[in-house]
């Protein structure tokens, strides 16, 4: 039986990841995750800048062709993040 699954829901398709390629093990990866709450559960992800790292390991079509707007949405976060912290000084 294999590690990973595709679950389809009513928000889209959630891949539950028992392995990743590129990524290493959970515990090489805890350090690099944040909690979101979903549906009012807590759940771990990987961070924008390391998810990205993982897609392009992937280097599957579907992986690669979303890099482009991750990238682009880390940056505007990162833009937000100096933003606020200028504003604080």
């Amino acid at each position: 039986m294999g590690l990973n699954f595709t679950l389809t829901t009513t928000f889209g398709a959630l891949d539950l990841l028992g392995e990743i390629a590129g990524g290493g093990r959970y515990e090489e990866l805890l350090p690099e995750t944040i909690k979101i709450e979903i549906a009012g559960i807590e759940c771990l992800c990987l961070n924008l800048e390391r998810l990205i790292v993982v897609k392009r390991a992937a280097g599957r079509p579907k992986d690669l062709e979303v890099i482009a707007e991750l990238q682009q949405i880390l940056e505007e976060t990162d833009q937000k993040s100096s933003a606020k912290d200028e504003t604080r000084a």
